[in-house]
């Protein structure tokens, strides 16, 4: 039986060999493809691709001997997902695109995750946020708004060149925003992105009209440059928030941009369905939750709840705050009651070493934002604080906020582990109490992954005059401030413990630097007990 000790020198080893960059990997001819995106569980894999020119013919996807049928995804027939059931865990399936017998691409091969009664003894994820950004929006002294995407490529290449088992993008793949008083200004609504890509009819649907080709040219150069075929063989689960939705969360006497209207949901929906891959069942998550088992999607998928369960090391829940959040004053939620059940109930279940929650929008740390689930504000002197009512906010977001928090505490065997998005930094803490709720038997854990996509204008400090905080109402020791860089975390996961390891990358730096990029800070959190 293999000891912890062998197995931590094991992972410290595979880090250091792994890092490597990926430009002396061997090389992949893509052939057509423009992208592939799969994820998978421990017996389907779910892929959405795209080539360079529109398939006359469905292509088909082999995965071992098996063979399965293209489903088109879009008008032109340039989109297409592939949806391969009943495969076997742990095995690794080498994987073919063909088309009217020709092949499109090399083979690739992609491993299944294990079945839920396996004991793996290790799971690596990288993890990030604000990925998104189009090169083609620029401010007034011509640089981008966001990091270029060449840029952003290599900082995504870097994390994978430690052999992640998977890879969790964390909200904000597209920055469109169309309405929002303030951000839309910059990006959709802007003279440049409007050059370029057009107006949407928002009384017409997303695909098969007009608005088909300007959603290609907003959407299409904000992931399909960055992902390319990179994460060919790394499962990824991609969660939406705000700008995923073409929208800011903003809330003001003009405009209160959320819950979203029906044409953001069109292109919410739109974008997943071509670019990246729903989520797949899982028997611990219920088929009916909220935009889950649509007509239109592979069979029992979720749209915005999804699960990574790896054996019985690791059960990651992953829920968007965005599609079901309700403007009912002290009733208010940001996850629909049975989506708050359903996170209860994992966090309550025993048999997995390891429930880590994954939302999109961060507890422990406040922007001043409207759709936060804290009520402060900007106050003078550049402090967070709650002396005046932040407008349109709803007392019972951090209601359920706090009932979360207490659910995740209450895990006595388990690390109440949070690793959210939204907020554009790197960040580590430990809450210990929220509102009037003790949280010190087993205090909470949140972390802020590190943003991939973000500069200038898009940090808190300069986008709403302060960085992110600890928020009134909470008890935190801060082990890492939030810091305003470009990066990613590994999380390594054993029976025992998660390491993460946090990697950063200021933009005053060479661009050659992210290819030797190593952790910054490492932190071990021991399971209680």
């Amino acid at each position: 039986m293999t000891s912890r000790r062998e197995l931590l020198n094991h992972a410290a080893t595979a880090l250091g060999a792994a890092a490597l960059p990926s430009h002396a990997a061997q090389k992949w001819d893509a052939g057509a493809v423009t992208h592939l995106l799969p994820t998978v569980s421990h017996n389907r894999i779910l892929l959405k691709a795209s080539f360079n020119n529109p398939l006359p013919t469905p292509p088909k996807l082999k995965a071992g001997a098996r063979l399965y049928d293209g489903q088109r995804t879009d008008t032109r027939g340039q989109f297409w997902l592939f949806d391969a059931p009943g495969l076997e865990p742990s095995r690794p399936y080498e994987l073919h695109l063909t088309t009217a017998g020709k092949r499109l691409c090399d083979p690739w091969t992609l491993k299944t995750f294990p079945a839920p009664s396996e004991q793996p003894k290790a799971l690596r994820l990288l993890i990030y946020s604000c990925a998104g950004g189009h090169d083609v929006l620029k401010q007034p002294d011509g640089r981008s708004w966001f990091l270029p995407s060449a840029v952003r490529a290599r900082l995504l290449e870097r994390g994978l060149s430690f052999a992640p088992d998977a890879l969790i993008a964390n909200g904000d793949h597209v920055y469109w925003d169309l309405l929002a008083p303030r951000a839309s200004l910059n990006l959709g609504a802007s003279p440049e992105g409007i050059a370029y890509a057009g107006r949407f009819d928002r009384s017409q649907p997303v695909m098969g009209t007009p608005n088909e080709t300007v959603f290609h040219r907003a959407a299409g150069p904000q992931i399909l440059p960055l992902y390319g075929t990179r994460c060919r063989s790394t499962p990824v689960f991609f969660l939406q928030d705000d700008h995923d939705h073409f929208d800011n969360d903003e809330a003001d006497d003009r405009m209160v941009t959320f819950p979203p209207d029906h044409f953001m949901l069109q292109l919410a929906r739109a974008t997943q369905r071509l670019y990246y891959p729903e989520f797949l069942p899982d028997a611990g998550r219920p088929m009916g939750l909220p935009y889950s088992s649509a007509a239109d999607r592979p069979a029992g998928v979720s749209e915005s709840f999804g699960t990574l369960r790896y054996g019985q090391l690791a059960e990651i829940l992953l829920f968007e705050i965005r599609r079901t959040q309700t403007l009912a004053g002290p009733n208010a939620v940001f996850v629909a009651p049975v989506v708050e059940d359903w996170l209860k109930a994992r966090m309550a279940a025993p048999g997995v070493a390891h429930v880590v929650n994954v939302p999109s929008n961060p507890p422990g740390w406040s922007a001043g934002k409207w759709g936060e689930w804290y009520a402060d504000l900007l106050e003078p002197g550049g402090k967070l604080g709650v002396s005046k009512p932040k407008p349109y906010w709803q007392p019972g977001w951090r209601t359920q906020h706090d009932r979360l928090l207490q659910a995740a505490s209450a895990m006595r065997s388990r690390i109440p582990l949070f690793i959210s998005g939204d907020l554009h930094s790197l960040a580590e803490e430990r809450i210990f109490r929220t509102g009037q709720i003790d949280l010190r038997a087993n205090p909470v854990v949140a972390v802020l992954p590190g943003p991939l996509g973000t500069s200038d204008m898009g940090w808190p400090s300069a986008f709403r005059g302060v960085k992110a905080m600890p928020p009134a109402g909470l008890d935190v020791e801060q082990g890492l401030a939030p810091i305003e860089e470009n990066g990613f975390t590994l999380a390594d996961f054993t029976p025992e413990s998660v390491v993460l390891r946090f990697f950063r990358w200021n933009q005053k730096q060479p661009v050659t630097a992210i290819d030797t990029l190593e952790p910054f800070r490492v932190t071990t959190l021991q399971r209680p007990g």
